[in-house]
């Protein structure tokens, strides 16, 4: 079974003298994603939450729209692949993008289309000074960040408290496991905060 950090030794030089220590650090491990019995795509990732993983993914690439048409996730023996079944037909698109960062995402998703976002409505509000403490949840729902570092972190708020937070190493995976989680959780989400300690390009928040 894959863990999402794993124990290390290392030597430090530091004031003219070596010194020992242990430490965790994140994993970063290859999961496919099969959907309907076909490989789509390989993730670079942390292993955890990965049923919300491949869900969130297929969401946000519009292949579905609702957790009603997800027949069955789970993630294989190994934890190399996530096997997805839909009641319904899903073509693989032919063609990936990668999108920015240390590894990339992949996307089938016109990177050049403008997304189709409508800011009218009821939007939550949130005070200037209110901020400050949702960066501070945010930051206390980092528990693998506070083990290994090196790991990237989104949450869900609904302006008071944190509804769910994802971790992983890829911060596009992070947005991916958010959807997910919300999908399999039933998590109403057109009046929430999202946060992240992602760098926000273009592809995330139309993610």
């Amino acid at each position: 079974m894959n863990t999402p950090q794993k124990s290390i030794h290392y030597e430090q030089y530091e004031f003219q003298k070596w010194k020992s220590f242990d430490a965790e650090t994140i994993v970063e491990t290859p999961v496919s994603l099969t959907v309907n019995g076909e490989v789509w795509v390989t993730f670079m990732c942390t292993p955890v939450n990965l049923e919300a993983l491949a869900v969130g993914f297929l969401y946000n690439e519009g292949i579905i729209e609702k957790i009603d048409e997800v027949v069955e996730a789970r993630v294989c023996e190994h934890d190399d692949n996530v096997d997805v079944w839909l009641n319904h037909e899903a073509k693989s698109p032919t063609r990936w993008r990668r999108t920015s960062g240390c590894t990339g995402g992949v996307t089938a998703v016109d990177l050049l289309a403008k997304p189709n976002v409508s800011l009218n409505g009821n939007n939550l509000k949130v005070e200037p000074e209110a901020i400050g403490h949702l960066v501070e949840m945010l930051f206390e729902s980092q528990l693998l960040y506070r083990k290994t570092g090196g790991v990237h972190t989104s949450a869900l708020s609904d302006g008071e408290k944190i509804l769910l937070s994802a971790e992983d190493i890829g911060r596009h995976n992070t947005l991916d496991k958010i959807a997910g989680l919300c999908l399999i959780n039933n998590v109403w989400t057109e009046t929430r905060i999202l946060m992240t300690t992602g760098r926000i390009t273009e592809r995330l928040i139309i993610r």
